[in-house]
């Protein structure tokens, strides 16, 4: 089979043989040439035409998928937010409970004290002041009622605080000043065999003023100080033997006489309740006993009152 091909016009033809083995593979190469060169357009073709839209719906896919990878993370911080909210309105709650038990227990603590009614009121809020702040001032994310409770929950401890160390300072001042003042008697288990005032000399029977009371103890007892106080004598003075004399600082002062040892020394600081001597029978006695004497600004005043009181 021939194939002639007419190029022109005075040209002579050309005349392609099929037959031949290399005719037709080039045939077959340049048909091939051409079905690709077609489908290769066709493809860019298609591309060209339909890239942009793929392009734009992958883009949207790809943004919807951020919005909501976006919306599960502001769920996930607003879930905490709200947690620590609640958190906060407990512990919230907790502050002010022991707000409430620090307000009565100042109560008690001021009505133990005998203090003047109104002096140390808790429920009563302070005088209080200070510049105006704005709102956007205020702690970033916390809601505005829980800053306002947090802010008068502030003030109050405040107040307490102020109002508690005011009490403690005064019950402190008046509890130094109960240790100061006599109370209680010199020695345990004993009782009183003569009072303050006129009585019979237990030696010659004449009438004489009796300046404190003798209080009836076996030998060896130990006598104690009623008081926090110096001690401003000790040893022997005429009649009363082996005495401890104690300055208490506030205008009262004690004496123990008749002792038969001593246990302290001029300048030393006794406490409420510390043994200073021991009952005896020294000076001017009939048996063991202690003379205690109470002194109030130089002048000697019955101890009855004194002894029969408790601290």
């Amino acid at each position: 089979m021939n194939i002639i091909l007419v190029t022109a016009a005075r040209s002579a033809p050309k005349t392609l043989d099929l037959r031949c083995p290399r005719t037709r593979l080039r045939c077959a190469a340049v048909l091939a040439a051409g079905v690709l060169a077609l489908a290769g357009s066709g493809a860019a073709l298609a591309l060209l035409l339909a890239s942009p839209s793929r392009r734009a719906l992958a883009e949207v896919r790809a943004l919807r998928a951020q919005v909501q990878a976006q919306q599960g993370q502001l769920g996930g911080v607003q879930r905490d937010a709200q947690r620590d909210v609640n958190a906060l309105a407990v512990k919230l709650g907790q502050l002010e409970a022991q707000s409430l038990r620090l307000g009565a227990l100042g109560e008690r603590l001021a009505q133990a004290g005998k203090l003047d009614d109104g002096e140390f009121n808790f429920d009563v809020q302070p005088g209080v002041g200070g510049p105006e702040i704005a709102a956007g001032d205020a702690a970033y994310g916390t809601p505005a009622s829980l800053q306002r409770s947090i802010a008068a929950l502030g003030q109050r401890f405040d107040q307490q605080q102020a109002q508690l160390a005011a009490l403690e300072t005064l019950l402190l001042d008046r509890k130094m000043d109960s240790a100061l003042q006599p109370a209680g008697m010199p020695v345990h288990d004993g009782f009183i065999a003569s009072y303050f005032g006129d009585r019979p000399d237990p030696f010659n029977g004449s009438n004489e003023f009796h300046t404190g009371l003798d209080i009836d103890a076996p030998a060896g007892t130990d006598i104690h100080a009623v008081a926090e106080g110096v001690v401003t004598y000790a040893g022997v003075r005429s009649g009363y033997g082996n005495v401890v004399e104690i300055d208490h600082g506030n205008g009262y002062a004690t004496r123990y006489a008749h002792a038969e040892k001593l246990l302290v020394h001029v300048g030393e600081r006794v406490r409420v309740g510390q043994d200073i001597a021991l009952v005896g029978s020294t000076g001017r006695s009939t048996g063991p006993h202690v003379h205690f004497e109470v002194w109030y600004h130089g002048r000697v005043i019955n101890p009855l009152a004194f002894v029969r009181s408790r601290r």
